[in-house]
């Protein structure tokens, strides 16, 4: 579940009282042995680890499915309906949880709920969990909840029974299900009006050339500054006015601002750039040398890939 970030918290599972603080952590802290350490004796003393990738105050693109009473095929029933969780984890026996990615870019909470509810529905999930802000549990500790002890009483383990990489083959289904139709005079695909753009709709745009290049097939790392750039040539070349190009980066560019010091500058600077005109090139080799490189401390490259 590639991130920049991750949200973890610790509730203790008898009280359901939180541990003081909330942790941010990159996937190399969070798997440093101090930090599992530090995580394996919170849960010794009794509190659950739950994890959310994170994205300030919106959902990080994976919806999280709680399988309460699940039922064996449920699994298979997701992959044959193009629902392929990233995920999935047992959490006590019968009991499971499913994350399903469904956008490299963050979704705001309102769309995340709507989706998140969709799946709950379709697969008899715990609508009580079905928000866009909900943290699932982390696998290698124990579920501390006292109704959850196994026969022994001893606490179960939190494991994992299945792994994905990439997306939901229907995410793209799932989100036009879950988005609001635009209006009649804004139906075109690459146009809306800019007072009317909402994340949701910068989002649609931003995606919808990402499919038409088949960017996450073809580029496993995407360098999301360079597409930025591709995306901001394409909508002024449909004649889209400089502040919808904008909004469309800022609110649909894959967790932007991602690490950027100065994300206003950024911004300008590629906006100046696809303001002059270009050779045609979009989906280049060019952009597979780039992508390769994408993994290093380039001070040009905003791309935090899967790192």
């Amino acid at each position: 579940m590639p991130c920049e970030l991750y949200l973890v918290r610790l509730i203790h599972g008898s009280t359901r009282r939180a541990f003081p603080g909330e942790r941010l952590w990159t996937a190399a802290e969070l798997t440093h042995s101090a930090t599992v350490r530090f995580l394996r004796i919170r849960n010794r003393e009794g509190c659950d680890v739950y994890l959310q990738p994170f994205a300030a105050g919106r959902n990080a693109g994976y919806i999280l499915l709680d399988l309460d009473h699940a039922n064996r095929a449920v699994l298979q029933t997701m992959h044959a309906n193009g629902h392929e969780p990233c995920v999935m984890v047992q959490t006590s026996p019968g009991h499971l949880q499913a994350w399903v990615r469904v956008s490299p870019a963050p979704l705001e909470p309102a769309l995340a709920t709507a989706i998140a509810r969709q799946l709950a529905h379709t697969y008899g999930g715990d609508l009580g969990s079905a928000d866009g802000r909900h943290l699932g549990r982390l696998a290698g500790f124990t579920n501390q909840k006292p109704r959850r002890r196994l026969l022994s009483g001893r606490a179960p383990w939190v494991r994992v029974v299945h792994t994905m990489t990439g997306f939901a083959r229907n995410a793209s289904t799932l989100l036009r299900a879950a988005t609001p139709l635009p209006a009649p005079a804004r139906v075109r695909a690459q146009g809306v009006q800019p007072a009317s753009l909402t994340g949701e709709r910068a989002l649609e745009i931003y995606q919808g050339w990402i499919e038409r290049w088949r960017i996450l097939e073809r580029y496993p790392q995407p360098d999301w500054s360079i597409v930025d750039l591709w995306v901001a040539r394409e909508l002024f070349a449909y004649g889209r006015p400089t502040a919808e190009v904008e909004a469309v980066l800022r609110l649909g560019s894959p967790q932007f601002p991602r690490r950027h010091g100065n994300p206003e500058d950024y911004l300008r600077c590629t906006l100046a750039r696809a303001a002059f005109p270009a050779p045609r090139r979009a989906v280049s080799a060019a952009h597979a040398r780039t992508s390769t490189l994408a993994g290093t401390n380039s001070a040009c490259s905003n791309s935090t890939g899967g790192r």
